[in-house]
């Protein structure tokens, strides 16, 4: 059985995120395990440690809520400020056979200012995928 290691944290719920899960799903048995870094919202002048991790276990909860009403096997779990500590820790866990990375649109996303998907597959040694969510028109 596959296992994918999801790292997202604003563009959760995004239908580009749902339909690699479905892909996966229908390519054979697999699990999900959804790593939500508590990075601070960058909308705010000021915030607390609490509240970026409030926020990121509700995108979490919701998010593992949408899994299942795909049919999908998933665990997640609130992870380091930092995406790329965050996956490393849920990779002392467990093992992962691919990566799956969604990210801000290119310009707007600092984590591919800070070629996240890239130290990923470095770090961790297994495949990475990169999504990027839509641009949202505003």
């Amino acid at each position: 059985m596959k296992r994918y290691l999801v790292v997202a944290n604003q563009t959760l719920g995004g239908e580009h995120l749902a339909e690699a899960v479905r892909e996966r799903l229908v390519a054979g048995p697999c699990t999900f395990h959804v790593v939500v870094p508590a990075t601070p919202p960058h909308d705010t002048g000021t915030w607390t440690e609490g509240e970026a991790q409030n926020i990121a276990r509700e995108r979490l909860d919701k998010e593992l809520a949408r899994f299942a009403e795909l049919g999908a096997e998933a665990s997640g779990e609130v992870g380091d400020a930092d995406p790329l500590m965050a996956a490393r820790d849920a990779a002392l866990e467990e093992t992962f056979d691919e990566v799956i990375v969604s990210t801000l649109p290119a310009g707007a996303s600092r984590w591919l200012k800070l070629d996240l998907p890239h130290r990923l597959e470095k770090a961790l040694g297994v495949p990475v995928v990169h999504l990027e969510a839509p641009a949202v028109e505003g």
